[in-house]
């Protein structure tokens, strides 16, 4: 019986499959928090920030 319980490998495509999706949801988070900064004019918002203001200021022809 413990032969046939640890041949069986039904389920472990599923786990595979769910340790990848952890592993890609803890990098994005260390990411995105790495890109946050410490105030508004650091990282990720300060890029946006700085993008919006001069996109504003451009004139089209």
């Amino acid at each position: 019986m413990m032969k046939r319980l640890f041949r069986d490998e039904e389920g472990q495509g599923l786990v595979e499959y769910g340790l990848i999706i952890a592993l890609v949801a803890i990098a994005l988070i260390a990411g995105l928090t790495a890109l946050a900064g410490n105030t508004d004019d650091d990282g990720l918002k300060g890029i946006f920030k700085r993008t919006t203001s001069t996109l504003d200021g451009a004139t089209t022809p």
